[in-house]
């Protein structure tokens, strides 16, 4: 053995039993990742020193607040600015007169003197049956129907505190000359502006009157048109009256 190490020492080579040294395998290199923004700059280290090409560290710009919103407030109604100019209608004042009797002004009849003077001495009216729907015209005497409305009035006006007496409120129709029927000729009423008013004054038939078509009334003729039935036809009862004859002291009295 002495010998053998002599001839390695010779060339200078060392033997060894042991597995010959194999270098671990080095991974292979990638690609360095390309810059980003982030990336801090480079380095180096002079005479103990670290220099830096950085620019020096600024805050960044906080973006300035949003306005303040008004804080929502809840909604109210907004006061109407009163013009000068006067609201318009949405009506005209005249229409045609839809009867002789009637005026070119809405719900408004001439006064029974005028009408005597022009040969008016009856006023006719349309009714219709509610049981066979038969059609047929009436005639009131001007004079002797608004006599009798006048003493109506002068009889019950002590009882009425300003309402319409059960007479108004559902009158007594005439016969159906047809069928037969009693109580059953109601007057014909299709539009607001061509109620026969002073037909149905003279028949003492207002009470047949929708409650739109009294609030009509009381509206054209300058009345508070807020109130039960009863109120209201007794307010077109007295206005009628008056439009016929203003000079009716019975009316003053109530």
């Amino acid at each position: 053995m002495e010998n053998l190490r002599d001839i390695h020492r010779a060339w200078g080579r060392t033997l060894s039993l042991a597995p010959p040294y194999q270098q671990p395998e080095t991974p292979p290199t990638m690609p360095p990742p390309p810059p980003t923004l982030d990336q801090s700059p480079p380095e180096w280290t002079i005479w103990g020193r670290t220099l830096s090409l950085s620019l020096p560290y600024q805050h960044p710009e906080t973006p300035p607040p949003p306005p303040l919103e008004e804080e929502s407030q809840p909604q109210t109604s907004r006061k109407r600015k009163h013009s000068s100019n006067p609201k318009k209608q949405n009506w005209a004042e005249t229409i045609n007169p839809p009867f002789p009797w009637a005026t070119c002004k809405r719900a408004k009849v001439y006064t029974i003197h005028h009408l005597l003077s022009k040969g008016f001495n009856t006023i006719s009216g349309k009714v219709e049956c509610g049981k066979c729907d038969f059609q047929s015209v009436l005639e009131f005497d001007l004079n002797e129907k608004f006599n009798e409305v006048v003493e109506f009035i002068e009889n019950n006006k002590n009882d009425m505190n300003d309402r319409a007496p059960e007479a108004w409120m559902n009158p007594m129709l005439p016969k159906c000359e047809k069928c037969g029927q009693e109580n059953a000729m109601n007057p014909i009423i299709t539009k607001k502006r061509t109620i026969n008013w002073l037909f149905l004054l003279l028949g003492q038939m207002i009470g047949c009157c929708k409650l739109q078509h009294l609030k009509y009334f009381c509206k054209h003729s300058n009345i508070h048109r807020t109130g039960a039935k009863n109120r209201l036809i007794y307010l077109t009862y007295v206005d009628l009256c008056r439009q016929l004859q203003p000079d009716l002291v019975l009316l003053k009295q109530l």
